[in-house]
Order: C-alpha cells, then sequence, then structure tokens
C-alpha cells in the first residue's frame, strides 16, 4: 500500500482513505538558563547535557543560556535559544540585540516578552516580525490565557503560557492550575491554531510533563529545576524519557 506523506506523531500509524498516514507532532523542551550563578559560571556543561540526552532520545531540546554565552553555545550545539530579542535593526543602538546578530552567530531562536523581560504587546509583534524576518524561531510567554490568545494573533512559532505566581515555584501549572493550559489551548485555536503551545512555570517531573502533553500542550518551558538539580543530566533524562 502506498504511505501518505503526513507529520509524525509519537510513531503511531493512522489510516486514511487513500493510504497510510505516518504523523508526528514535535513536542520539545526549552531549557532557560536564566542568569543564575551556574548558568554564567558553566553554561557549556549545561549545553552539553542537553546534547547528550537529544543523541539518547531523539527529543527536541532547546537550550537558552545567559546572552554572553550564546556564540560559544551555538558553536557546540544547534538548538540555541536567546534569552531575548529586541525591536531594533542593526544600526545605532547602543545596547540592543538585534535579531541580525543572533542570526549571524548560529542562534535558532529567542524567547520573548518572558514575565521577568515583559515588553508590552507592540514591542512583542515587532519583535516577532523582526526574528521572523530574518529567520529566527520564536517562543513567545504568556501570563494568562488570554494573553496567550492575544498574542498568539502575531504567529510565533509558539506561545508559553507561564501564570507568574507559579514560576519557580515547584509547583506545575500542568498539575496546579490545568484548566489555565486547556482554556490558553481553545482560545489560541480560534485566535491561530496554527501557533504551538507550550507551559512553563513549575514544572518539575515527568509527570508534570506528561500531563501538559495530556492538556494539549506540544512542550514544556523550565529554568531552576534544571539548573538547580542535583544531577542535572538524569533529571533531563527523565523528563525526556516522557516524549
Amino acid at each position: 500500500m502506498v504511505k501518505d506523506i503526513g507529520f509524525w506523531t509519537r510513531g503511531q500509524w493512522f489510516e486514511s482513505a487513500r493510504g497510510y498516514y505516518i504523523i508526528k507532532v514535535f513536542f520539545m523542551i526549552l531549557l532557560n538558563l536564566k542568569t543564575y550563578e551556574q548558568s554564567i559560571k558553566k553554561p557549556l556543561y549545561y549545553v552539553d547535557i542537553a546534547s547528550e540526552i537529544v543523541g539518547e532520545t531523539g527529543a527536541r531540546i532547546i537550550i537558552s543560556p545567559p546572552i554572553p554565552h550564546l556564540k560559544e553555545s551555538a558553536d557546540r550545539y544547534s538548538d540555541i535559544y536567546s534569552q531575548h530579542v529586541d525591536v531594533d535593526e542593526v544600526g545605532a543602538h547602543t545596547g540592543s540585540v538585534p535579531a541580525e546578530i543572533l542570526k549571524e552567530i548560529g542562534v535558532k531562536g529567542s524567547l520573548i516578552n518572558h514575565s521577568e523581560k515583559r515588553i508590552g504587546t507592540d514591542a512583542v509583534k515587532k519583535a516577532v516580525d523582526r526574528a521572523h524576518s530574518v529567520g529566527l524561531e520564536t517562543v513567545v510567554c504568556a501570563e494568562t490565557p488570554e494573553e496567550s490568545g492575544e498574542l498568539s494573533a502575531f504567529s510565533p512559532n509558539y506561545i508559553a503560557i507561564e501564570p507568574p505566581e507559579l514560576i519557580g515555584s515547584g509547583r506545575s501549572v500542568s498539575k496546579t492550575k490545568p484548566d489555565v493550559i486547556t482554556k490558553a489551548a481553545d482560545i489560541m485555536k480560534k485566535t491561530n491554531p496554527n501557533v504551538k503551545l507550550l507551559c512553563g512555570a513549575g514544572v518539575s517531573t515527568k509527570e508534570d510533563v506528561k500531563r501538559a502533553l495530556e492538556l494539549g500542550t506540544e512542550g514544556v518551558l523550565l529554568a531552576s529545576a534544571f539548573v538547580k538539580a542535583e544531577d542535572p543530566k538524569e533529571f533531563l533524562r527523565e523528563l525526556a524519557s516522557v516524549f
């Protein structure tokens, strides 16, 4: 039987009227190293861990080191994101992080509007447009389901829903406030169904990740649980095993 060309999803086969589709959704883990002391002193340690676990599991793992370490990280690993990108074009903009610089040093994408780096709705649209204009991927952070819908209209690659009160708390949004995720997914389907949904804030266990996927996300965003884990490699291996 002729196999249709489709998407991959969890290695499962789906029969269609014309044949069989092999469909796979590309779930992912995004690791934000922020500017923790550990991240500043040994960013490549975490980059190498991500690279090793990708090799073992085939999961997509993005890592976002402190900005001064972006180039050395990108030289070593292909799935590096910046923690921020500015709306400024190349030119007389002191202290800016233009999208062109990130592209030039081999960075693949950027976080935008993280709760610790909020830039406002108008700037989010400009930052997404600027990043996409040079071929960067974008993950836009939102604090509420309503904001997720509003920002998805700008067509980022991903929206990451992160209630700020749960960030770094060890209490996962997928368990503590699952309705936040399902509501965001529903709103985004109406606004822009092409944008993928991630969840963050308090994600710290394999069960948190499983629950997030069950609720309709396509991956997770986390920070302190990875950076501050007693054994970051084993911690990440456990999370990636869900995929």
